[in-house]
């Protein structure tokens, strides 16, 4: 399995040589522009074959100048790309990997030979099996086999990349699983925290509620101002034994001093 993946990883499909028949002039006017694509190509590809792929990308963009519609130096140039690609951040549209893989998505609708055509879908497969998406990279490597039913390779990176995706749905739907647990999980402590601060809320209001019905044990407290009958009643007659009392007392003194003074008027001398 380990190497089946370097193969995927590593294999481009080779850079594609010029024949007599696509390298055929349209007519005489032609025939200059299509000698020069041709050179430039041949330099390109022999620049290709000895790893010097940033050379290689020159000439390519030099037959591009002849011949922008160039399907051949098209797909060249995106496997230089590809060669040059590295480590590059897929995120970077700039970096040469995404700019192959967009030149190969042209040439795929432009290109007439369908060997041309399932090759590009092939080296499309392999930059979305580099990314992980392996959903496109078996759609990349069935394209490239309708074109060429005969490409094991890319028969054998089917397999490789059906039994990816597999993989990666199953450990998507794993993950799913455990957060739909997570979620159930803090839906119920979220809403024991919802109780909770409920519970709490309840007893401060009625802790304030007792409060407020409670004395104040540091402030003066009121009496009763009312006064039942019957109190008010015992309170008169005992006014009024009182008054008599002192009035008898005060008869009784004024009473002693008259008889005092009519001993002293009376008295002998």
């Amino acid at each position: 399995m380990t190497r089946q993946r370097i193969i995927v990883i590593s294999v481009v499909a080779a850079v594609v040589t010029l024949s007599a028949a696509t390298m055929r002039a349209d007519d005489a006017a032609n025939v200059e522009t299509v000698r020069k694509e041709r050179i430039a190509i041949r330099k390109g590809n022999e620049l290709f074959n000895e790893k010097r792929y940033a050379e290689a990308e020159v000439e390519y963009k030099r037959a591009l100048q002849h011949n922008p519609q160039s399907d051949i130096a098209n797909y060249n140039l995106a496997l230089s790309y590809i060669r040059q690609g590295g480590n590059s951040d897929p995120k970077d549209e700039k970096s040469p990997v995404n700019q192959a893989q967009k030149i190969l998505e042209n040439v795929v609708k432009t290109a007439s030979d369908k060997g041309l055509a399932s090759r590009a879908y092939y080296n499309l497969g392999n930059l979305a099996f580099n990314k992980q998406d392996y959903r496109n990279a078996v759609d990349m490597y069935k394209n490239a086999l309708r074109r060429n039913p005969d490409d094991d390779q890319a028969r054998d990176n089917l397999r490789l990349a059906q039994k990816k995706l597999e993989e990666q749905q199953q450990q998507n739907q794993d993950q799913n699983k455990d957060q739909k647990q997570e979620d159930k999980q803090d839906k119920q402590d979220q809403k024991q925290n919802n109780d909770q601060n409920k519970d709490n809320k309840d007893q401060q209001n009625k802790d304030q509620q007792n409060q407020q019905q409670k004395p104040n044990q540091n402030q003066p407290q009121e009496q009763n101002q009312g006064m039942s009958e019957g109190n008010a009643q015992q309170i008169l007659k005992a006014m009024q034994d009182a008054e008599k009392t002192t009035q008898q007392k005060v008869n009784a003194a004024k009473m002693r001093e008259e008889q005092q003074n009519r001993r002293r008027t009376e008295r002998q001398w």
